[in-house]
């Protein structure tokens, strides 16, 4: 078990202090990391938390007269680190399953830009609602959003409990003020809703943002300490198209306009190639890459994320959904497994992504992505308390001989149980206690008509690789 140094109570392992712990979560299993990083798991544990911080991961038998302000009884139950969304555009789901079967550029030209061009301020705090109401639920207290009207994203984050990692998406069409406005975003809502939300400037791919505004957006970064959340190498058809046009990857366009000089978080990189490895390897900043492979499966492309070649570079890859216009859900479970598998049949070895491989992306690996590296990602004292507690007691997930195996192949987001982000819990028992999702349905439903409407003939960008 793992504690806080200091003055222990006899016999309990457990800091001496006068005032009840805020939370005590007892009589789980818990996912711990070794000091080397192993996914390991403690049985009939307790987890103390204080102040929205892990102070101590104990046994159930320590913690049992330990007074505490709430308990959370979590026999036949697992706690771990709370998953990480490390790329979406939450507002998206109300795009839900308006665009199906069609390639790429049918699907960004005739449909979503058509559609987002309606879009208003309404519009997009109603798809936060209802996005985060879904990734509560789902066990994931951290998302990375690149999307418009980010102030309306922000306040729903501020108010349901969630962390975030926010950015002002921009295309260089909108002229300086687009980048302008991304940046005015970032600095705005920087350490916001108690420390939950971080921010990044977040232009949005280089075939939308011309080098110009790339370096820029890397000067900015720089001078005001910010990372950068970008599309880059979606997939092999921009990487080919690129080579094509302007004789470099989009990975070398990031390297000559200065964004891999900063902490940038790549979105998707299907189409990262050989070439690009060294220069991904030479990268002067905190490069990590997110990948979202039911999106990928859907859309037909031949390739996906190379995570054991970014991984063999020390790079993170974190797991993601991207929005729900593409990929339908926010179930980041569902990504750590399709992951797994298709690393898989891709690596043509099944020895790779092992089960606990495959945990360790959805920890660790994640929280580094979004920045996070040193505050979420495992329970562990001093770590912020996002924990989510998953009931293996199903008949799905019975009998267990592998519970890194189990929590990966069979279990599902729906035997997520209870959500805490900040040591507030945000879903206990399946009920929701922060979002009011009837009432979001039913608004948004009543808007639907004028949002999804193309009559108009516009669109926000035009997609062309």
């Amino acid at each position: 078990m793992t504690d806080l140094p200091g003055t222990d109570l006899p016999g309990t392992g457990l800091p001496a202090t006068a005032a009840p712990a805020d939370l005590v979560i007892t009589g789980c299993t818990v996912l711990v990391h070794d000091g080397d990083e192993r996914i390991g798991f403690e049985e009939d544990a307790a987890v103390v938390v204080r102040n929205g911080v892990v102070e101590s991961v104990t046994t159930a038998a320590a913690a049992g007269d330990l007074a505490a302000a709430e308990r959370v009884e979590a026999r036949g139950q697992v706690a771990l680190p709370g998953l990480i969304n490390c790329h979406t555009h939450a507002p998206m789901v109300a795009l839900r399953g308006l665009a199906e079967d069609l390639p790429t550029e049918e699907w960004f030209n005739d449909v979503v830009w058509p559609v987002e061009s309606n879009l208003s301020e309404r519009d997009v705090e109603l798809g936060a609602r209802l996005a985060c109401a879904e990734m509560i639920r789902g066990g994931v207290t951290c998302f990375a959003d690149h999307y418009f009207a980010m102030d309306a994203v922000a306040a729903v984050v501020a108010e349901c409990g969630l962390r975030a990692h926010l950015g002002e998406a921009y295309f260089s069409s909108q002229g300086p003020r687009g980048r302008e406005t991304s940046l005015e975003f970032a600095l705005r809502h920087r350490g916001g809703a108690g420390g939950r939300i971080t921010t990044a400037l977040a232009p949005h791919a280089p075939y939308t943002v011309d080098d110009d505004d790339l370096t820029a957006t890397a000067d900015l970064a720089r001078e005001h300490g910010l990372p950068v959340h970008i599309h880059a190498a979606e997939n092999r058809d921009q990487t080919d198209t690129s080579l094509a046009r302007h004789g470099v990857t989009p990975i070398e366009v990031l390297r000559r306009t200065g964004i891999l000089d900063t902490d940038v978080l790549i979105a998707h990189g299907t189409g990262i190639v050989d070439r690009d490895l060294p220069v991904l390897a030479r990268a002067g900043g905190r490069t990590a890459v997110a990948t979202a492979p039911r999106g990928y499966l859907k859309f037909a492309w031949p390739t996906t994320t190379p995570v054991r070649a970014l991984r063999d570079l020390g790079i993170p890859v974190g797991l993601a959904t991207d929005g729900a216009a593409s990929n339908n859900s926010l179930d980041v479970w569902e990504s750590m497994a399709l992951t797994s598998l298709i690393q898989k049949s891709t690596e043509g070895d099944p020895r790779w992504l092992t089960s606990r491989q495959a945990l360790h992306h959805a920890t660790l690996q994640s929280a580094r992505a979004v920045g996070l590296g040193d505050v979420v990602g495992s329970i562990a004292p001093g770590r912020r308390a996002d924990i989510v507690l998953v009931d293996l007691t199903g008949p799905h997930t019975q009998p267990v001989h592998d519970l890194a195996a189990t929590l990966v192949h069979s279990a599902r987001s729906a035997d997520v149980r209870t959500t805490i982000v900040d040591g507030r819990v945000l879903m206990r028992d399946r009920e929701l206690l922060t979002l009011d999702v009837p009432a979001v349905v039913r608004e948004l439903g009543e808007r639907l008509p004028a949002l999804v409407d193309r009559s108009h003939g516009r669109r926000i960008q035009e997609y062309d690789t």
